[in-house]
């Protein structure tokens, strides 16, 4: 079964995900399909997408799920490795973004790059637990505010910060030999719908 979401962490899957010719098979591969399928539907020389797929094959984007005999032919039936992609940070190697180059902390531009921090981070960490058989421990939360004020939501801000710092003071054991470290992150950016709507 194809993964839900992949992220692709070098610069040669990204690359090859990013030929035209290539994203629009991938993108027609979220269901098992061969060449010769996929150039009546999207009318393309079947050589041309033969070769097309045999490289997304050669760098993990696409797999074989079989062989079928059509003939005196054997038609191979391919599918896309995920159901969607993203291009991680690490895939830039060192243009890649980092917490510690942006100074200021309050930017934009130091959300993007913890943000960035994390899709690396978690996909490297998933790789790491599906080679040992395991699931992966992570939590998520999320909600929308509508603050009535600036000031309103400065005050949300500080009490958020108060309570996280009780939090860590009360479950943080630095020194604790069976425990295990986890990431926490904070972060708020205005509604992508609401500034579509007032810009």
């Amino acid at each position: 079964m194809a993964e839900a979401i992949d992220v692709i962490s070098n610069l040669t899957q990204a690359a090859a995900l990013l030929d035209p010719t290539r994203l629009r098979l991938v993108e027609h591969l979220a269901e098992p399909h061969s060449a010769a399928s996929l150039a009546r539907k999207l009318k393309l020389p079947r050589q041309r997408v033969n070769y097309h797929l045999r490289e997304l094959e050669k760098v993990g984007l696409v797999e074989m799920v079989e062989e079928k005999r059509r003939g005196n032919c054997i038609e191979r039936i391919v599918r896309a490795t995920a159901r969607s992609y993203l291009i991680g940070p690490e895939a830039l190697g060192r243009l890649g973004s980092e917490p510690g180059r942006v100074r200021d902390r309050l930017s934009s531009g130091y959300l993007i790059a913890v943000a960035a921090r994390t899709i690396r981070d978690l996909a490297a960490l998933r790789r790491r637990a599906e080679s040992l058989g395991r699931r992966l421990a992570t939590l998520t939360l999320e909600t929308e505010i509508r603050f009535e004020s600036s000031e309103a939501r400065s005050a949300f801000a500080e009490e958020l910060a108060s309570v996280l710092a009780q939090l860590t003071v009360k479950y943080h054991r630095a020194s604790s030999p069976s425990g295990r470290t986890f990431r926490f992150f904070v972060g708020g950016y205005p509604g992508v719908s609401a500034v579509s709507k007032e810009g």
